[in-house]
C-alpha cells in the first residue's frame, strides 16, 4: 500500500503537485505552537521526499525540485506566520491593505529556504539511496534555518526545533546541539518513513532504520531530557524578589494622548499590590507607558514611585537622543531608581524591519507600523547590565530573543535573560504563543534563567532548564511576583554556539555522499 501511495504522490504533476505542495506545508507548520500536533510532520516530510522522487522521472529535475520546495515552504509559512496581519488591523484605515500583500509576500520570501534546500537536494544524483536523501534534507533543512537567522536582517521564526517547545524533556538536548539542532534531528525522524516505498532496500532493513530513527532517537532525546531535568536542582538568587507587571493594555489604546495618565496610573496601581514578601524590583514591559521616560522629568518622578527602596523600577521605553545634533528615537531599557535617576539605559539594537524602521525608505511607499515620524535608530549591540541588588544581566527587547546564539554578547555570561516585550501587536492566538516558545528555549540553550515582562502576555519566569514556574496568560492583568532562579554552569551550545548545530549538518551530508558513493561503487 505505500508503495502505491508513493507511487502515485511521485506522478503528480500540474495543478495537482503544486496543490500537494501547499498541503503537506501547511500540515507540517501544525506541529508547531500553538497546535503542537508533531506526528503531522511524518506525512509532511514523507510526502516531501516522495515528490522529490518524482522530480528525478523528469527533465528539468532540479528546477522542479526549486519549485516543490517553494510551494510546501509557501503553505507552511502561510499558517505559521499567519499572525502576521494582526499588527496591521491595529490600526486598520492606515495599513489594513498591506495585508494581501504582508502575508503572502512573507509567506513567498521565507518559501525560499525551503526551495533552495529541494533544489539542492536534486543535486544527488538521480535515483540515489532514499536514505541518502532523508539525512541529506536533515543537514540542508539546518543549513537553511541557520542562513534564515542572517539574510534580510534575521528572522528565525518558526524553526523545525520548535515543535518541541513545551515538552522541557525534549528541549534538554537544545544545551547541547541548539535549536538547530534539534529541527535536524527532527527532520531526520519525520523523513525516514520515506524509505519504507523504497525497493532497493530489504523490508527487515527498511523498517529496522525507520524505526530505529523515527521511534527510538526522539524517545532517546526524551530519556535523556528525563535524566537531566530528574538531577535538576533550583535554587534561587538570595535576596531578590521580581514583580512584574502586566497591564494588559489594548495596542490601538495604548498611544491614545487622552489615555496615557491613565496608563502609568495603572502600572503603578499593579506596581503596589500589597504582597507577603515586597518586591526588589518591579519591571515593567516594553514601551509600558505612552512618555519618554528618559526625556520627561515629570513623567519619570511619577514612575519611579513603583520603585522599590534600594531596588529599582525596569521599564522599556521610547527615548529621545541626539547624535552629532541630530535627534534619534530608541526603543529602550531603564533602570529607573527611587530617586527618578536613570542609573542604566540599553538601547534596542536589532530592529524589526517594517514594524521600526522601512528598508530602503524613499525608495518603498509605505511607513513603518509603529506610530510615530521618523524610523528608530538602533543601539550599539549586545551589552550586559549591571543593575544593583542582581547578577549581571543580558536584556533583549521584543523580538530581540527570537536569535539563538546570540542574546549574550561574545564572550561574556549574565546571570539571567530579560525579555521586555509587547506581544499585544500579535494578536491573542498563535503569535504571542509562539513568541514565548520561541524566547523560553533561550533559556535551555543557554542555562539562563529567562525572565520576560509582557504587556498583554505571555509574562513569566523560566528556569535554566526551559521550564515555566511562574507565568501570566494573555489577556490578564495583574502581577507575577517571583524569585529569580540561578544560572546554570555553560553549557556547551552556551561556548560554541550555532557551530555546534553546523558540525551536525556537515556530519549529516558527508553520511548522505558517503551512501551514494556506496550505492554507485557496485
Amino acid at each position: 500500500m505505500l508503495t502505491n501511495l508513493a507511487e502515485r504522490t511521485q506522478t503528480l504533476s500540474g495543478w495537482r503537485r503544486v496543490a500537494t505542495c501547499l498541503l503537506l506545508g501547511a500540515i507540517s507548520a501544525l506541529a508547531l505552537p500553538p497546535f503542537h500536533v508533531v506526528p503531522l510532520l511524518v506525512p509532511a516530510f514523507v510526502g516531501l521526499l516522495w515528490l522529490l522522487e518524482g522530480a528525478d522521472m523528469v527533465p528539468r529535475r532540479r528546477r522542479l525540485g526549486l519549485w516543490v520546495g517553494f510551494w510546501f515552504g509557501f503553505g507552511h509559512f502561510i499558517v505559521g506566520v499567519h499572525w502576521i496581519a494582526e499588527p496591521l488591523l491595529v490600526d486598520p484605515a492606515r495599513t489594513a491593505w498591506l495585508i494581501p500583500f504582508a502575508l503572502p509576500g512573507l509567506a513567498a520570501v521565507l518559501a525560499l529556504f525551503p526551495a533552495l534546500v529541494c533544489g539542492a537536494l536534486m543535486l544527488l544524483p538521480a535515483r540515489a539511496a532514499p536514505v541518502a536523501r532523508v539525512f541529506a534534507l536533515a543537514s540542508l533543512w539546518m543549513v537553511a534555518e541557520f542562513a534564515r537567522g542572517i539574510v534580510f536582517t534575521g528572522f528565525p521564526w518558526n524553526l523545525m526545533g520548535y515543535v518541541w517547545a513545551g515538552a522541557p524533556s525534549m528541549m534538554q538536548v537544545t544545551a547541547l546541539v541548539g535549536v538547530l539542532g534539534l529541527g535536524g534531528l527532527t527532520v531526520l525522524a519525520a523523513g525516514m518513513p520515506a524509505i519504507l516505498s523504497a525497493n532497493g532496500l530489504p523490508l527487515v532493513r527498511r523498517w529496522g532504520l525507520t524505526v530505529a530513527v523515527t521511534i527510538v532517537l526522539p524517545l532517546a532525546l526524551w530519556a535523556g531530557g528525563q535524566v537531566r531535568l530528574a538531577g535538576a536542582v533550583e535554587t534561587l538568587v538570595p535576596d531578590v524578589r521580581l514583580r512584574l507587571v502586566q497591564a494588559n493594555i489594548a495596542q490601538r489604546d495604548k498611544w491614545d494622548q487622552n489615555l496615557r495618565v491613565a496608563h502609568l496610573e495603572r502600572h503603578l496601581a499593579l506596581s503596589r499590590t500589597p504582597a507577603e514578601l515586597a518586591p526588589t524590583h518591579v519591571i515593567w514591559p516594553e514601551t509600558a507607558v505612552p512618555f519618554l521616560l528618559a526625556n520627561d522629568v515629570l513623567a519619570r518622578i511619577r514612575s519611579a514611585a513603583a520603585a522599590p527602596p534600594g531596588g529599582a523600577l525596569i521599564t522599556g521605553s521610547v527615548r529621545r537622543a541626539f547624535h552629532n545634533d541630530t535627534q534619534q528615537l530608541r526603543n529602550a531599557l531603564l533602570v529607573i531608581d527611587a530617586a527618578a535617576d536613570v542609573q542604566r539605559v540599553y538601547d534596542k539594537s536589532h530592529l524589526v524591519p517594517f514594524g521600526e524602521y522601512v528598508p530602503l525608505r524613499g525608495v518603498l511607499p509605505i511607513d513603518k507600523i509603529v506610530p510615530g515620524q521618523g524610523d528608530f535608530v538602533a543601539g550599539a549591540g549586545r551589552r550586559l547590565l549591571e543593575i544593583p541588588g542582581l547578577p549581571t544581566v543580558s536584556p533583549l527587547i521584543c523580538y530581540e530573543a527570537i536569535f539563538s546564539g546570540r542574546v549574550t554578547p561574545h564572550g561574556e555570561r549574565p546571570g539571567w535573560l530579560l525579555n521586555l516585550t509587547n506581544d499585544a501587536w500579535f494578536g491573542t492566538f498563535a503569535g504571542p504563543q509562539q513568541h514565548f516558545a520561541i524566547a523560553s528555549t533561550r533559556a535551555v540553550e543557554e542555562g539562563l534563567p529567562m525572565v520576560r515582562a509582557a504587556n498583554t502576555g505571555i509574562s513569566a519566569v523560566v528556569d535554566p532548564y526551559g521550564r515555566v514556574i511562574a507565568r501570566l496568560g494573555i489577556g490578564e492583568q495583574g502581577v507575577l511576583d517571583s524569585g529569580l532562579p540561578a544560572a546554570l554552569s555553560s553549557t556547551p551550545f552556551a561556548r560554541w554556539g550555532e557551530l555546534i548545530p553546523l558540525i551536525l549538518a556537515a556530519l549529516f551530508l558527508a553520511l548522505a555522499l558517503a551512501l551514494v558513493r556506496n550505492r554507485k561503487s557496485p
